[in-house]
């Protein structure tokens, strides 16, 4: 913290690199700085502002629950600024978040810098805004603006917080000096006015309606995550009651959600998130060592829905690309739907943020020779999943990029190995799996080789941190890590199916745990056919098999043939109008129980002598999930990835796994391992021919050593063999 004289004006600079964090320290330094600018009769106003282009982040997490921090809560501090008898300006720059905003909220008067951005991003790590900002923020922009912004932490540009009457004004010049300028020229004014907790939240002629539906609506969207509506609730406190007594509310319910699992789950990824690397050194990566090559251009060969995801990332990233179809037609095609892409993502560009730039010379190029992709630095590889098709692209790719070029198919499960022995340079090849749709999506597998290069894995590290992306660095094998662990999960929800659920029971237990999409809803999105195309190649479809064959005889293990009768129905899910569910028409996207697989469920159960039982939710959740959880031990145990951490980051970035409950291995360390292997051994007991429930040697040695916690699960595997 420093403080300085600038005329009449004191300024007080937020200073704990490198974003300002409000940690007790800086607490106290402000507070200091607070009274002696009260003090000191020469000091007629006073400028808060934060140090190196930023302002604040907000509080430091891992103080939340320091016994300390209760002697000094930010609270106290915003309230000293606002009752100061001299004005206090804030002076945004960089960001201004959670505690920092709070912060800005306790002065009178606000300036940020057109490129400052604002918000209060506490209810995504669990929590909510606990310095009073839920009670004041709804005084200066009206309820509607504040519970929008404190129940989804969305960050909102200098422009909008002008519009909104968040900050006065929003200067290009320079920021503490406009922020001095204007606390001289109000000095001596009333600053009653000014003060939040004085001021009436805005009235609106149907304040409870409104509220009422806003809850249903937030209900909805939140799945089951508790921070939204408590937060809700705390915003609700300050059209009902008097300022301090909506503080109370708003202390009270922090520290429910403090004390939930919940904010440990949100936090827990908080943190995973951004020590993915930190993990991966942990294990010797050898991949953190190596100097990433620059990326000044890209290929993406492919448009189909994969391909234009990537090309828009890469365009939005200001990365010139080129876009390469086998043949004119393709081509046009892909071109249409790219850049009708690109105009949606333009018409999002919040104001004041740079324009979206895609038709500018070298921005995006359109191409049907592989001779066009000479020059670049990557290329990412996104037709359909054919081994052969692939080979045959990266055979010409070997021959045709420049020898440093970077080779990544967008592969969700085929070998890595097996595509790079097609080319000359093995050491420049990689998979990039990117979710769709792709310039949505934050998740990148990134899948290494027994040849890639260390600096080629540091490569596409670093692109997807310009893209703006979680990259995941994970072994190779079939399906990597997220498929490979949501193969067994589909595998327990067709089980189901065959004993007796339906397949809304089935998706309504796993939507009620916090899935965006149950099982058998996202098979229809995904497409029933892209599932059984890849069967077919690995002779593993069983739609053959004689009536009165018991469907569990496929390779020795049990094997259902369900999905595989559907598609030779014609029943290939949402684009046919017709799947595990009924559409409206082909595209539709509005699911019903079809009367059609109810009946055929009969007699499939018939023909193979099932006899249908009640499952209940508790069986539903327990094998689909335990399953899943299973063949995550078995990744860990082969190195496939670098610690549970990593597969947390996975499913709850591209899986849709709800994030306030911390992702499958976190889950797993939550519920109790003795508990997991229990549940699992008594699955596979029941269901003897389904090794997917049978409990993972890891899993029993981690039981058998007590049961230590989820960080230190690798330390315990020791030489598990990674390449990493």
């Amino acid at each position: 913290m420093a403080q300085q004289a600038s005329g009449t004006v004191a300024v007080i600079r937020l200073c704990n690199p490198p974003v300002n964090a409000l940690s007790l320290t800086v607490l106290q330094a402000l507070e200091d700085g607070l009274r002696r600018a009260e003090a000191d009769p020469s000091v007629k106003a006073a400028v808060i502002c934060g140090e190196n282009g930023q302002f604040s982040a907000g509080a430091d997490i891992r103080e939340f629950s320091s016994p300390r921090r209760q002697g000094l809560a930010l609270g106290p501090v915003v309230s000293l600024i606002e009752s100061s008898r001299k004005p206090v300006v804030a002076a945004i720059e960089g960001f201004a978040l959670g505690g920092g905003l709070e912060v800005a909220l306790g002065c009178h008067y606000r300036i940020a810098h057109v490129k400052a951005r604002m918000g209060l991003p506490e209810v995504t790590i669990g929590l909510l805004p606990a310095a009073e900002g839920t009670q004041r923020l709804p005084r200066l922009i009206g309820v509607p603006a504040a519970l929008e912004m404190i129940t989804t932490g969305r960050h909102i540009p200098a422009a909008e917080a002008l519009k909104l009457g968040l900050i006065d004004e929003a200067v290009e010049e320079n920021t503490v000096e406009a922020a001095i300028d204007l606390a001289k020229k109000v000095i001596g004014q009333p600053l009653g006015p000014r003060r939040l907790s004085q001021k009436p939240v805005p009235k609106l002629p149907n304040m409870e309606a409104f509220l009422s539906d806003a809850l249903v609506k937030l209900k909805k969207q939140a799945r089951g995550c508790l921070a939204p509506e408590l937060c809700f609730q705390a915003v609700r406190a300050c059209t009902q009651q008097p300022f301090a007594a909506g503080v109370r509310r708003e202390r009270e319910l922090f520290g429910v959600l403090l004390g939930s699992g919940q904010a440990q789950a949100l936090q827990y990824l908080f943190f995973a998130e951004r020590a993915m690397h930190r993990w991966a050194t942990a294990t010797g990566a050898s991949w953190q060592r190596a100097a990433p090559q620059p990326v000044r251009t890209a290929a993406v060969i492919g448009l189909g829905t994969m391909g234009r995801g990537i090309v828009t990332s890469l365009v939005k990233a200001r990365i010139p690309v080129v876009a390469l179809e086998q043949d004119g037609e393709c081509l046009s095609a892909g071109r249409r739907a790219v850049m009708a892409l690109l105009e949606r993502e333009a018409a999002k560009t919040e104001q004041g943020a740079p324009a979206l730039d895609f038709r500018g010379p070298g921005r995006l190029r359109f191409a049907v020779d592989l001779a066009a992709l000479a020059d670049v630095d990557v290329v990412i590889e996104a037709v359909f999943e054919d081994m052969q098709l692939k080979k045959e692209i990266f055979r010409k790719l070997s021959k045709v990029c420049k020898p440093g070029a970077l080779l990544c198919t967008n592969t969700s499960a085929l070998s890595i190995d097996e595509i790079a022995s097609a080319t000359s340079r093995p050491q420049q090849v990689l998979g990039t799996h990117f979710f769709s749709p792709a310039h949505v999506m934050r998740l990148v597998e990134i899948i290494y080789g027994w040849h890639t290069a260390p600096s080629a894995i540091a490569t596409a590290v670093q692109l997807a941190k310009t893209l703006h992306k979680v990259g995941v660095v994970v072994g190779n094998c079939f399906g990597f890590v997220g498929n490979r662990m949501m193969f067994p999960y589909l595998q327990q929800a067709v089980f189901l199916l065959e004993e007796g659920s339906r397949a809304e029971a089935v998706d309504q237990v796993l939507e009620d745990f916090g899935f965006k999409i149950g099982p058998f809803r996202m098979s229809d999105l995904a497409g029933l056919d892209v599932g059984w195309r890849s069967r077919k190649g690995q002779g593993l479809t069983g739609a053959s098999l004689p009536a009165g064959t018991p469907p569990r005889q496929r390779q020795g293990r049990r094997y259902s043939p369900l999905p595989d009768l559907l598609c030779e129905q014609g029943r290939f899910g949402q684009k046919a109008g017709r799947g595990w569910y009924l559409y409206e028409r082909a595209g539709g996207r509005v699911a019903r129980p079809d009367p059609w697989l109810h009946s055929f469920l009969c007699h499939y159960r018939d023909a193979h002598g099932i006899r249908p039982r009640a499952i209940g939710p508790e069986e539903i959740l327990e094998r689909c999930l335990l399953a899943l959880i299973n063949e995550g031990f078995a990744i860990l145990a082969e190195g496939i990835a670098a610690g549970p951490e990593h597969l947390d980051v996975i499913y709850t970035n591209g899986y849709g796994w709800p994030r306030h409950r911390g992702g499958p291995m976190f889950y797993a360390s939550t519920l109790g391992l003795p508990h997991v292997l229990a549940q699992l051994q008594k699955y596979s007991e029941a269901h003897p021919d389904s090794p997917e429930l049978r409990p993972s040697a890891w899993l029993q040695r981690l039981v058998a050593m007590g049961s230590p916690p989820l960080q230190e699960w690798m330390s315990c595997l020791g030489q598990h063999g990674s390449k990493l």
